[in-house]
């Protein structure tokens, strides 16, 4: 399916993904405060959701990331 350069990447995304999601990092958006009016933590999750999906997408769709027929 994937193999060398892209699977390497993947991987890469997933444990980025990992460690963000994981408690100590995602302890530095737990704050009581809000920015234009809406509360940093759950707008930071969510920033990063999608950021993290947008990346999986960027790799995913561009040219000559076409798995090849085995």
């Amino acid at each position: 399916m994937f193999k060398g350069i892209d699977a390497q990447r993947l991987v890469a995304v997933f444990l980025g993904g990992w460690l963000v999601f994981n408690f100590p990092l995602l302890g530095l958006w737990d704050r009581d405060v809000s920015i234009g009016g809406f509360p940093v933590f759950p707008t930071a999750l969510f920033a990063l959701w999608a950021l993290l999906i947008g990346v999986l997408a960027w790799l995913m769709e561009r040219p000559g990331a076409d798995p090849q027929d085995d």
